[in-house]
């Protein structure tokens, strides 16, 4: 995107939904360093952070932060990697470590084309990776991360964003309660058949299995079933991006659903999913993907695995909570699963 959203108004509301909560508790305004190599949009941010109420602390280029790593950071640190090379990527891995053992917060904005390694070398510090950011997803990362903080609070944001944000994690805490309802206990032969696919009842207190002699074995969780034939996965997923051609996509936005169901896919496969993968099959812009896949993080659907055989990669699976669930969810649709759109 172009970088005429950029420009700066002093009356713009985006910028004052951080303004309340960009001090600390004793009332000194935050301090947020600014590393960026392109002037104009160094100047930008610079703007935008003193306009939303943050104390300006060290600004220069990427190359003036990461060579010289006895530098303050702040509590906040803004850095843009449209491209890495080894040595930035290196550079990038110190500072990780250094801005989690300070405490630091770091917003990093990259491109798609270099999001796989700047996410590998990100594990250890609170950090906000932008894709192509825009400039109001620069501020909503900064108003996030107050928003993290201790006794801080920020100025509530617009109906639409706040409407946005409280779809996003509803979202995702009601699909991470019912697939833990999945993964944690049997389904009853019967239940939710005629509940649509996200009817997800607990078994009838009464129901013992077949099999069942007493109720102490009731207590014996059930074996689990395997997950789905990864061609069905696919195929459902396929048909989920056929509306596309046909209706705006935006109407049928699912992008934690669709990543699951890539993320199952891929573990019945034996396949290793990347970021950017998984923000393809997001179906929704990158920085919203990652804004839905630290949400499902924290809610304990997928995690963070490190390649073995190099350290500076890192990719996405399902957990085995989450995968547990999956299988129980396609056991449960059966042949109908073949029709599922």
């Amino acid at each position: 995107m172009g970088q005429a959203d950029f420009h700066y108004r002093s009356d713009d509301p985006l910028l004052a939904v951080v303004r309340d909560g960009a001090k600390d508790p004793a009332g000194v305004p935050l301090a947020v360093s600014i590393f960026v190599d392109r002037a104009h949009l160094r100047e930008t941010m610079c703007d935008d952070a003193a306009a939303a109420g943050f104390r300006l602390g060290a600004v220069g280029t990427l190359g003036d932060l990461l060579g010289n790593e006895a530098r303050s950071l702040g509590e906040i640190v803004l850095l843009d990697c449209p491209v890495v090379d080894g040595a930035t990527l290196a550079a990038l891995a110190r500072l990780d470590m250094r801005a989690a053992r300070l405490g630091a917060h770091l917003v990093v904005s990259t491109t798609l084309g270099a999001l796989d390694d700047v996410f590998g070398c990100l594990d250890q510090s609170d950090v906000n990776i932008l894709v192509d950011p825009t400039r109001s997803e620069r501020v909503i990362a900064l108003g996030s991360i107050l928003a993290k903080k201790p006794g801080m609070g920020v100025r509530e944001l617009s109906p639409d964003d706040r409407i946005n944000l409280l779809r996003l994690t509803e979202q995702v805490g009601q699909i991470a309660e019912r697939l833990e309802r999945l993964s944690g206990q049997g389904i009853a032969p019967g239940r939710g058949a005629d509940g649509g696919a996200f009817r997800f009842e607990s078994p009838d207190p009464d129901y013992s299995g077949p099999n069942s002699a007493d109720s102490s074995e009731r207590l014996v969780r059930t074996a689990r079933p395997p997950l789905p034939d990864p061609r069905l996965v696919r195929r459902i997923i396929r048909q989920r991006q056929l509306r596309a051609r046909f209706f705006d996509g935006e109407l049928f936005a699912d992008p934690a659903w669709d990543m699951l169901l890539d993320l199952t896919a891929a573990r019945v496969e034996h396949t290793r999913v990347s970021i950017t993968s998984l923000c393809i099959a997001s179906g929704v812009p990158p920085t919203t993907a990652l804004r839905w896949i630290a949400q499902m993080k924290d809610a304990g659907l997928i995690e963070r695995l490190e390649d073995e055989t190099d350290r500076r990669r890192a990719f996405i699976s399902l957990t085995d909570k989450a995968a547990d669930a999956m299988a129980r969810y396609f056991a449960e649709l059966g042949k109908d699963a073949k029709r599922v759109v």
